[in-house]
């Protein structure tokens, strides 16, 4: 019997050791499989959830915003930054701080910034100091002979003139500017002939601009100067000069003396500007 199996047995064992049941050799090399994890995770791709995206689409919202507002955000022309005349002398010295050089669009007065732009000129330091010439001036020429000589005489004149050119300023170019919305500054023409700039400068005298910018009736100087002509004449002026005729004189003399001074102003610019050049 054992005989008759062997045949079948040494079959059966070949089999098993070379056909497809056989167990892998340890020598023969085995190629892993690509990791299923590994794959998964290579096709898988994250997307932030929807607070993030409203939180990114607020962000670059947000930036855009930002970077329009600052390209569209208005730049003050040079031109414009060089007209500032807060702090400009007339002749390096005189107050000059109702001027405007070169430039149209510029932004109203408020009733506040009207009186305290005067105040300024009336109560600055060289003020007195042209006041204590003008005065020097009349006591030389001895006008207003009732005042007398003498320091009695000067002190007499000074108070006179400092106190018709204080309320004159403050009429003109505070009160009135204040109740009848017009701009009390002086703007320079700043281009043309000769001519052309002094018609400019005396006309203003009549012509002012409002609030808004249109042209007006310069009803602030001319109701200003009357008004402080009066007022000055019928309080501390002499008894002898209380009169119209004296009211009106002063009225011109202030109005001459504005007309005068905006002339100055038209073309003190281009002086200052040739001096700097030639620094």
């Amino acid at each position: 019997m054992l005989s008759r199996r062997m045949p079948i047995i040494i079959v059966i064992c070949w089999m098993l050791s070379t056909g497809p049941l056989a167990a892998p050799s340890t020598a023969q090399e085995i190629t892993p499989l690509p990791s299923a994890q590994a794959d998964l995770f290579s096709k898988v791709t994250l997307t932030p959830g929807p607070l993030a995206q409203l939180k990114d689409e607020q962000e670059k919202t947000n930036a855009t915003q930002t970077t329009s507002q600052q390209q569209q955000a208005p730049r003050q022309p040079a031109s414009a930054q060089q007209s500032d005349t807060a702090h400009d002398r007339l002749f390096w010295a005189l107050p000059n701080f109702l001027t405007v050089e070169n430039v149209e669009n510029v932004s109203p007065l408020t009733p506040g910034q009207k009186f305290k732009l005067v105040a300024r000129g009336i109560y600055d330091p060289m003020e007195f100091v042209l006041v204590g010439f003008v005065a020097g001036l009349g006591q030389a020429s001895d006008s207003d002979p009732s005042y007398g000589q003498g320091a009695q005489g000067y002190a007499k004149r000074y108070g006179t003139s400092y106190g018709d050119n204080a309320i004159e300023n403050f009429m003109a170019y505070a009160v009135f500017p204040s109740v009848l919305h017009q701009d009390p500054r002086f703007y320079q023409l700043g281009h043309g002939g000769f001519r052309k700039r002094v018609v400019h400068a005396v006309s203003r005298v009549v012509i002012a601009r409002s609030d808004s910018g249109q042209s007006q009736f310069n009803y602030s100087e001319i109701l200003g100067a009357g008004s402080a002509a009066a007022i000055s004449t019928y309080t501390y002026h002499p008894q002898s000069e209380r009169s119209f005729g004296n009211v009106a004189t002063v009225w011109a003399t202030q109005m001459g003396w504005d007309a005068a001074t905006y002339i100055v102003k038209e073309f003190w610019p281009d002086l200052r500007k040739k001096k700097a050049k030639q620094q």
